[in-house]
């Protein structure tokens, strides 16, 4: 198996691509013309957004996100992880954690996005670190 795309469910998918694409750069892949359901291009697994009132109609109780208590991370890997953070603090990311260096050789910051999911911005993970 091949993990295919990650769904995060948003109040607003259209606000959340416009948000995806100013903060990281991504490409929107499309979004239904209902509004309810959106993906980004990421490489090999594609990001994908749906309306919480979707989830509800199908009989779903989607919760909203916390950063500060996250259950999950999305993780964007970059060469220039300062220059990410900052692009993505002035499209609208609250930050939660400074760049630092890892003991494996990685720098890693935190966002969170305007719905509160949690966004770390990393340099790849080499065989060497």
């Amino acid at each position: 198996m091949k993990l295919a795309y990650t769904i995060l469910y948003v109040d607003d998918v259209a606000a959340s691509l416009a948000f995806y694409r100013a903060a990281f750069g991504l490409a929107q892949r499309f979004l239904h013309d209902s509004g309810d359901y959106g993906e980004l291009d990421t490489g090999s697994t594609t990001l994908a957004f749906s309306s919480r009132r979707l989830l509800r109609e199908m009989g779903h109780h989607p919760q909203r996100p916390d950063a500060r208590a996250p259950c999950f991370e999305i993780a964007l890997t970059t060469d220039d992880v300062p220059a990410a953070m900052q692009r993505a603090i002035e499209a609208g990311a609250l930050p939660m954690q400074e760049p630092r260096q890892m003991p494996w050789g990685q720098t890693v910051a935190y966002v969170a996005d305007p719905e509160g999911f949690l966004v770390e911005l990393c340099t790849p993970v080499t065989a060497q670190a």
